[in-house]
């Protein structure tokens, strides 16, 4: 049986996503691994003149990248993506929820147009709701990840406390 995923290191690697490094989930230790795309690029592309310049603390990094590149597609897969999380539309599920009118409609008109996502963490903050947002989307994150760990058969351990990890 595979071990069992964190949900905690689910969520983080949503939420840290990176464009300098890729991110997997193993399936055979139940962890998520991260590599840089310059030592993921050099192991496919057999370069080992690039890869004897890593410094020693990278070389267990090395290592995964070369487990990656030989067992791709069954022993490790993409975790949850931030894109597919769609964090404004659980913006737009959020403001729907409030009872407070008034508040919903200035988190309305913040999440239209550019900037939307800095006028809407703003909105908050002035309207002092900011924990309840906070909380409703670690929440949408869990159920998220928690979707995407039963459709990839990842069998996961509820380690979020609170709606935090």
């Amino acid at each position: 049986m595979n071990p069992l995923a964190k949900l905690s290191a689910l969520t983080d690697a949503l939420e840290f996503e990176s464009v300098e490094r890729r991110t997997y989930f193993d399936r055979y230790t139940g962890r998520v691994v991260s590599v840089a795309d310059e030592i993921l690029s050099a192991v496919e592309e057999g370069n080992d003149k690039a890869l004897t310049s890593v410094p020693g603390w990278q070389k267990e990094e090395v290592e995964t990248a070369r487990a990656i590149v030989n067992h791709s597609g069954d022993r490790f897969i993409d975790p949850p993506g931030k894109f597919e999380f769609n964090e404004y539309r659980h913006m737009e599920r959020f403001i729907a929820s409030l009872p407070d009118t008034k508040a919903a409609e200035q988190l309305w008109r913040a999440i239209k147009g550019h900037g939307a996502f800095h006028r809407f963490k703003d909105t908050l903050y002035r309207l002092g709701i900011q924990d309840q947002w906070f909380g409703f989307r670690d929440e949408a994150m869990k159920a998220f990840v928690i979707g995407w760990a039963e459709v990839n058969h990842v069998p996961y351990e509820d380690d979020i406390k609170n709606g935090k990890g």
